[in-house]
């Protein structure tokens, strides 16, 4: 999809850093840390995206895979839970992992080469457009961005949320700190190997009259709805329940 926007960022930055998601026609440009102050200044000064609108961190572990071996709806619905340990599932210590279906077995969930990104939403007021603008930490075991609050002041929080939930360390920031856990929490809650259970739970000790945190022991690891997302199977389901209908009303004849 060519438009004056895609044109002028291919122009400046390679096609292979512009991406267009179809059929809304969304673009995203896709560049490395090393480049993302000065592409971050470049699309500020030269394209007029003057509005920081949002920040967040995305962990890609796990992308792409399903926690069901098969996602056809039948008249009598699933037959069965699915295998593995997907979110909700697993323990503190523990990996996700999911349902095989070549061997109907568990298999750990895949490690993506580029694991954690940070992705902002930029405005262009005068231009009327919107961009997405993307990077991906070169190291797993301690992502490392630049910080972009000398360009955008209002990235600050933003970019503290993100290294509390995701554990992206902002190089440059101001006041790199936690922002909505507790003092001492551990690890990054947002993190897809980070178990919903947590990793301490917090009770009142009568004995010391003080709050105590201790392991989870109390909580079970569990899930509601699988992490896949399905084709809409009422239709297909519907289709199936009229037939089974259909061959009881010609039983009973």
């Amino acid at each position: 999809m060519s438009t004056p926007l895609v044109d002028a960022l291919v122009a400046r930055f390679g096609a292979d850093a512009v991406k267009v998601a179809q059929p809304r026609g969304e673009v995203t440009l896709e560049v490395s840390p090393t480049a993302w102050l000065e592409t971050a200044s470049a699309l500020r000064d030269d394209f007029g995206f003057d509005t920081f609108i949002d920040l967040c961190g995305v962990d890609y572990l796990g992308y792409g895979n399903d926690e069901w071996d098969s996602t056809e709806a039948s008249w009598h619905g699933f037959g069965r839970g699915a295998e593995g340990y997907g979110p909700g599932r697993f323990n503190w210590g523990e990996e996700p992992s999911h349902q095989a279906a070549s061997t109907a077995g568990i298999a750990p969930d895949q490690r993506p080469t580029r694991r954690f990104a940070v992705v902002m939403q930029l405005l262009s007021i005068q231009h009327n457009q919107r961009l997405t603008l993307r990077c991906f930490a070169p190291d797993d075991g301690l992502p490392v961005v630049p910080s972009v609050t000398g360009i955008w002041r209002g990235a600050d929080w933003f970019e503290r949320e993100a290294f509390d939930l995701y554990g992206v360390i902002f190089e440059g920031h101001p006041d790199l700190r936690r922002i909505l856990t507790d003092y001492g929490f551990v690890g990054h809650p947002f993190r897809k190997d980070f178990p919903l259970i947590g990793n301490v739970e917090v009770r009142y000790d009568p004995e010391r009259k003080r709050v105590v945190y201790e392991p989870v022991t109390s909580v079970t690891p569990r899930v509601g709805v699988a992490r896949a997302i399905r084709d809409d199977s009422r239709f297909p389901t519907a289709s199936e329940e009229s037939g089974h209908r259909l061959l009881d009303r010609e039983d009973r004849r």
